[in-house]
């Protein structure tokens, strides 16, 4: 009687789902991903089950007309809706390794099992370097790679949602670079109080960024990304040494609180040393560095198609490779605040601050 063999199709896509599931679960970003318009990271996978190159996510602002009361007539003075769109393009995203052994040593399950360490660990860092320069962008290009021009004009559209150092004086005239020089390395550190003035300044704008609301609480928080120098700074605050005493038993049902964070005036602060430095551009040559304060909606992660994989066979079957792959991609949302629907864009969940970043004596 002949031997049935395993469905290799099947066992190779469940692999891939396993992939995928574990890609989420130990994703560095992982609390802050969601499927709600309450997530700062909002996840769609509209084209995983239709053709197309990029996912629209669509706003629609709050009313702020007074309406009637009364007897007063509506009709007439009825308030128009405004709505904007912000188009999101996927791409692919790929890795490969490549083993060198006999062919009987592997079939495909053992193959990619032989390569998932380092190809998870690849994708989990790619993500995380391209949410952080998506956070960083200037409307679509990377920081380093835009303009100074496209830098001035980001800052004049974003000057509410915008903060130098310690105050908001430091911003001269809407140029980028010069008030980057504005930052000093004594009094423009992160600090409680500063970062107070950064809630108020997003509880303040127009249209204001609103704050994400704990699933497990209730409780409407921000998230504050921060560099490790900078981090530094704010530990250093007595302020919030003192409010840290009690942290994690406050904390200790919020999953968007993890270890090593800090809570202050509802604000959770992570540490990401992963976000670059900007050398030398601060007063008297300091180097500076980007903070994040993000709320609902500051990050879009469009999907057409999940991770899976692909395996090769190279030089007459003495070569096995497999590669990880996805069809998607991160982008700072953002949404027009002039009279066309992408004029003046605003970035629509985050305020960004540049402190400095002085290196360890």
């Amino acid at each position: 009687m002949a031997d049935t063999p395993a469905a290799t199709g099947l066992t190779v896509q469940q692999w891939d789902d396993n992939f995928f599931t574990e890609y989420f679960q130990e994703n560095r970003f992982k609390s802050e991903m969601g499927k709600s318009e309450n997530s700062i990271i909002q996840v769609r996978e509209d084209l995983t089950k239709k053709k197309g190159d990029s996912i629209t996510f669509a706003l629609v602002n709050r009313l702020t007309g007074a309406g009637v009361t009364g007897d007063a007539t509506l009709e007439g003075n009825e308030e128009a809706l405004d709505s904007r769109s912000f188009k999101l393009s996927v791409k692919k995203r790929r890795n490969a390794v490549r083993i060198s052994d006999s062919q009987e040593q592997f079939s495909a399950i053992p193959l990619r099992d032989a390569a998932r360490g380092a190809l998870m660990d690849w994708a989990q860092e790619d993500t995380r370097d391209q949410i952080i320069t998506a956070m960083g962008s200037i409307n679509g290009v990377a920081y380093g790679s835009a303009s100074e021009g496209n830098k001035d004009t980001w800052l004049a559209d974003n000057a509410d949602r915008c903060l130098f150092g310690a105050a908001k004086g430091n911003n001269s005239g809407n140029d980028h670079s010069v008030s980057l020089a504005n930052v000093d390395g004594t009094n423009d550190k992160l600090t409680a109080g500063v970062a107070s003035l950064m809630k108020r300044m997003a509880l303040s704008a127009s249209p204001k960024i609103r704050p994400i609301r704990s699933t497990s609480t209730g409780r409407r928080y921000f998230c504050v990304y921060v560099p490790s120098l900078v981090f530094r700074d704010l530990k250093d605050d007595s302020v919030i040494t003192q409010a840290q005493r009690d942290v994690g038993l406050r904390m200790q049902n919020e999953k968007l609180f993890q270890g090593g964070d800090i809570e202050w005036d509802g604000m959770i602060f992570k540490e990401i040393d992963d976000i670059p430095v900007y050398s030398g551009v601060g007063a008297a040559g300091i180097d500076v560095a980007p903070v994040y304060l993000c709320g609902a909606q500051a990050v879009g992660y469009g999907i057409a198609k999940r991770w899976n994989t692909v395996t090769e066979e190279f030089d007459y079957s003495d070569k096995h490779g497999v590669a990880v792959q996805e069809f998607g991609n991160f982008e700072k949302m953002t949404f027009g605040s002039g009279a066309g629907d992408t004029d003046d864009l605003k970035d629509h969940g985050i305020v960004t601050g540049f402190f400095a970043s002085v290196a360890d004596a």
